[in-house]
């Protein structure tokens, strides 16, 4: 399972087009783990560092690595990396603190040998001009058939995605860190320290399809606010735990593609992007399938959206078994939004066309509180009338006004379901739904009082 936790994530008003994964490319962003300008000079390998066939540790300056912040220390990864992938043994790649290592784009090719620790305790950074990348490119750092594989540490993956930010003519732009057919992966803090993703290019996560039982802890993400398609974490796959994390970023905090099943959202603090976002889906007449969604305890503040559901209008497919509990919001601009007619910059063919074939049911919004800060509805749901959302439940939900602003009747346009106590706003145009349905959230304490 993957689990996403203690997030942060702020969204602007507007939001750049959605292009696929590997051709999508944060404002002002401060963390502790932040490079100098000027790397240290490099000193002698001390003897404890070296290869040692004893503890299986491969410091990656006993193969060749420089961490001045200006040679290219690929090569001396990748020898690393070899060295430690065909132990059979239990084997620890080091990444060692105070240094500054330069990297191109690289992929860590599996299967290992043994359950591989990649510990990154210093600082990774890429090249700064994009005219430095193989045009073919879609990833900085990617792991590859790696099953067993915990990537931790307190240090940073810095994407250096400023020039590709403002590169108008730059399609291609790469995800900073990639997982690719991987089971059984962790990413984690260590050492009471969380390990630290900034300024990609594009996506700074991305945990693809056919990955399984991932768990995200104690991670640090961040870009300014303004940079494009900067997604978070963005998930295609299943069994997925993500907790205990911070994001600020330019796009949503957290993204669940097609194929995201069985997620568990802990403890995620969001800032400054588009919100926990699941989608889009259905572009260009594609099936998308998500379910099984979990997210509670999360904060997010300053962001464009809270929690939105994004679909295309001609798509199809299913979301279905999505929960939202706990959620505190801080200056949202949506807090609660379902978009079934989604068209980012109002530029899509047939944005106004309601052939959807997708269908969204079973979605609880629960426990929800917090302040929005633009004069737009608090509650959002704008569904297809040709595949209507279904058992939609909205319990103990008091979202207010910014100062200044103005509440606004919530809209439910073609969406049916339970409507429980503690309403702020208040919701009087959700559909009554099937009698099983209300039956079902009598069970769970809910009581619906629109039945």
């Amino acid at each position: 399972m993957l689990i996403i936790d203690n997030v942060i994530s702020l969204a602007p008003n507007s939001e750049p087009a959605a292009d696929s994964i590997t051709n999508r490319p944060v404002t002002h962003f401060i963390t502790s783990a932040s490079s100098p300008s000027i790397a240290p000079n490099p000193t002698p390998v001390p003897s404890h560092s070296k290869l040692d066939g004893s503890n299986n540790v491969f410091d990656v300056r006993s193969n060749g690595a420089v961490g001045d912040g200006k040679t290219d220390d690929t090569k001396a990864f990748k020898a690393a990396w070899d060295l430690a992938c065909n132990k059979t043994s239990q084997a620890k790649i080091l990444v060692p603190k105070g240094y500054f290592f330069l990297l191109n784009p690289t992929e860590f090719q599996g299967p290992c040998q043994n359950n591989l620790t990649f510990q990154v305790d210093g600082t990774i950074i890429a090249q700064e001009d994009p005219k430095s990348w193989p045009s073919d490119a879609d990833s900085w750092l990617v792991f590859n058939r790696v099953d067993g594989l915990t990537v931790q540490g307190g240090g940073l993956l810095d994407g250096k995605g400023e020039n590709w930010w403002s590169c108008e003519s730059c399609n291609n732009r790469p995800v900073a860190l990639r997982f690719r057919t991987c089971k059984s992966l962790k990413l984690l803090g260590f050492g009471g320290s969380k390990l630290s993703v900034k300024n990609s290019p594009y996506f700074h996560v991305v945990i693809d399809q056919e990955c399984q039982n991932v768990t995200v802890d104690s991670i640090f993400i961040a870009s300014p606010n303004t940079s494009p398609n900067t997604d978070g974490i963005h998930i295609a796959s299943k069994d997925i735990f993500i907790r205990n994390s911070n994001i600020s970023n330019g796009d949503d905090c957290i993204s669940l593609g097609n194929g995201s099943e069985n997620i568990q959202i802990d403890n995620l603090d969001c800032r400054d992007g588009h919100g926990i976002s699941i989608g889009s889906l259905g572009k260009d007449n594609s099936k998308g399938t998500v379910k099984n969604i979990n997210v509670t305890n999360c904060n997010i503040t300053n962001s464009q959206n809270g929690v939105r559901i994004k679909t295309w209008a001609s798509g199809s497919g299913l979301v279905s078994n999505v929960k939202f509990d706990h959620i505190r919001m801080n200056a949202v601009s949506n807090p609660i939004i379902i978009d079934q007619f989604y068209c980012p910059n109002n530029n899509c063919d047939n944005k106004n066309n309601d052939n959807s074939e997708l269908l969204i049911s079973d979605v609880t919004y629960s426990n929800i509180k917090g302040t929005y800060n633009t004069d737009t509805p608090a509650v959002y749901l704008n569904c297809s009338k040709k595949m209507p959302c279904v058992n939609i439940t909205i319990a103990d939900v008091q979202l207010l006004p910014s100062q200044g602003k103005t509440e606004l009747s919530p809209i439910c346009k073609n969406a049916s379901g339970c409507l429980g106590e503690n309403l702020q706003p208040k919701v009087t145009d959700l559909g009554k739904g099937s009698s099983q349905f209300f039956d079902d959230n009598s069970k769970k304490g809910i009581k619906c009082t629109n039945r």
